[in-house]
């Protein structure tokens, strides 16, 4: 059985609080202690293995079923099939022109990315990509066209594409349209 509770009275606990404190000095202030805000775990392996990822999708082998001759055509999803039509008959004016002779993938790759972003800057509507044929290359395909290929179906300034004419590169180019970036 507990026993009864104490029968004091407010003013009593207070004298008795008073009491135990008697000998108690308050504390000085002290400086809140700032810690250096901890960055966030990183999972290094999972990083890398993206980054490996990602470059082994941008710089893959080349695709065996894109031979050196073989037209290159795409048309964006919901894009009037009569776009194509117009690029592939040289209905567009090419406005600008990149060569990408010479370049490893990499180097391709980061030339191409520039080469479209200055477009959007200036407005350019239409503009050929030289990627060549891979006559040169030691498994006689062309590595840059399948490579040109891949990143132009993923890039989203890009409404269409086909192999230029033999006049202006045939297999080794392609005339390439793009969204207009101003209303």
């Amino acid at each position: 059985m507990c026993p009864p509770p104490d029968a004091t009275s407010p003013d009593d606990e207070a004298a008795l609080f008073r009491e135990a404190m008697a000998g108690v000095a308050p504390m000085r202030p002290v400086a809140p202690v700032s810690m250096p805000a901890r960055k966030p775990a990183a999972a290094h392996v999972r990083r890398a293995d993206e980054a490996a990822a990602l470059q082994e999708s941008r710089f893959s082998p080349i695709d065996p079923d894109l031979e050196t001759g073989e037209e290159l055509r795409y048309l964006r999803a919901g894009a009037a099939a009569q776009l194509l039509q117009r690029l592939r008959r040289g209905r567009y004016a090419i406005q600008a022109e990149l060569d990408l002779h010479g370049l490893n993938q990499p180097q391709a790759h980061e030339a191409l990315n520039g080469f479209l972003q200055e477009c959007r800057h200036l407005d350019l509507r239409c503009v050929r990509i030289i990627h060549g044929k891979g006559l040169g290359s030691p498994q006689g395909r062309g590595v840059l066209k399948a490579a040109v290929n891949r990143w132009l179906v993923r890039c989203d300034q890009v409404i269409a594409f086909c192999s230029a004419p033999p006049a202006d590169g045939g297999t080794g180019a392609v005339y390439v349209l793009l969204r207009r970036s101003r209303p």
